[in-house]
C-alpha cells in the first residue's frame, strides 16, 4: 500500500465516521470526496461501505449498557421484547427494497449531480419538518408502538437513493410521526446496527470476487479511522439535540448542494462522470 492509497483511506474515514449519524448523508458525502481523490470503481465502492461497521461498532459501544439490558431481557420482560421487535419491523422495508433495487440505484443514482439534488431537497424537507407544530405521541423510544416504528422503517427506505441520508430519514420520519427528537435521534441509532450490519455483509459477499488481501490495509485505516472519529460525533450529537434542533443540519445540506450544483454549472469540477 502507498503512501497515497492511506490518505484516500485516512480521509475517507474521517467523512464517514462524522457524517455518518448526522442527518447529512454519509453516502453523498463519501461520494463526492471519493471523486475529488479519484477512489472510484468497484473495490472503492466496496471499501466505501465496508467502513460503515467501524461507525456501527462505535455507536454499540456506545449503547452498550442499553444493548445488553435489552438482550437480557428479551427472554421475559415485555418492554425489551416489544423495543426488539419494533427495531425488527422497522428494518424490514429496507432490506425489501434494498435486496430489489440496489445494483439500479448504484448504477443510475450513485453520482454527485443526483447527491447534491437530494441534499438539498433533504435539506428542505428537514426545515419544515422543524418548523411544523411537534404532535409527540412517544417521548423515548419504549413508548414506540410498533405503527410508528413501520412508518420510520418506510422512512428509511427514501435513503436508498444518495444524498438523502440514512440518519435524516428516519430523524426526520420519526419527528414528523410524532417522536421527539431524542426518541427519534436514538431510534435512528438503534435502526442503523442491523441495516448496516446487513448492508456490509451483502457488500462482502457481492464483492468478494474482486476484494483482495492487498487491500487489507486500505480498509483497515478506513474501518479505525472512521471507528474513533464516529464515537466522538455521536457523543456531540446526542448532547446537540438536547439543546437544538436540526435546522442547522439541514441549511448545511442545501448550502452543499447547492456548491456542488454550483461547481457543476461553471464548469469548475467536471462531476458528469463520476461514479460512487
Amino acid at each position: 500500500m502507498d503512501f497515497w492509497a492511506a490518505m484516500q483511506a485516512l480521509i475517507l474515514g474521517i467523512v464517514e465516521g462524522l457524517t455518518e449519524f448526522l442527518p447529512i448523508s454519509s453516502t453523498g458525502h463519501l461520494i463526492v470526496v471519493g471523486d475529488l481523490l479519484d477512489f472510484n470503481g468497484e473495490t472503492a465502492t466496496a471499501f466505501k461501505i465496508i467502513i460503515q461497521l467501524g461507525a456501527i461498532l462505535a455507536v454499540m459501544w456506545e449503547f452498550r449498557q442499553r444493548i445488553f439490558d435489552v438482550v437480557r431481557g428479551l427472554p421475559s420482560e415485555p418492554q425489551a421484547q416489544r423495543f426488539t421487535f419494533n427495531l425488527l419491523l422497522a428494518f424490514i422495508p429496507a432490506v425489501i427494497l434494498g435486496l430489489a433495487f440496489a445494483d439500479l440505484i448504484e448504477h443510475w443514482l450513485f453520482n454527485p449531480i443526483t447527491v447534491a439534488t437530494a441534499l438539498i431537497v433533504g435539506g428542505i424537507v428537514m426545515i419544515w419538518a422543524e418548523k411544523r407544530e411537534h404532535e409527540i405521541k412517544a417521548e423515548t423510544v419504549d413508548d414506540m408502538t410498533w405503527s410508528l416504528a413501520l412508518k420510520v422503517g418506510f422512512a428509511q427506505c427514501l435513503a436508498l437513493i444518495p444524498g438523502t441520508s440514512r440518519s435524516g430519514a428516519t430523524i426526520i420520519g420519526g419527528l414528523v410521526f410524532g417522536l421527539s427528537r431524542k426518541a427519534a435521534t436514538e431510534f435512528s441509532f438503534f435502526l442503523a446496527m442491523p441495516t448496516m450490519v446487513a448492508a456490509t455483509v451483502y457488500s462482502l459477499f457481492k464483492y468478494r470476487d474482486i476484494l483482495q488481501l492487498s487491500d487489507l490495509p486500505t480498509f483497515a485505516i478506513g474501518f479505525v479511522t472512521t471507528f474513533i472519529v464516529a464515537m466522538f460525533t455521536v457523543r456531540a450529537l446526542l448532547k446537540f439535540i438536547a439543546n437544538h434542533s436540526y435546522a442547522l443540519f439541514a441549511w448545511y445540506r442545501i448550502g452543499f448542494g447547492l456548491l456542488i450544483l454550483a461547481t457543476w454549472q461553471l464548469q469548475l469540477i467536471d462531476w458528469s462522470t463520476a461514479q460512487g
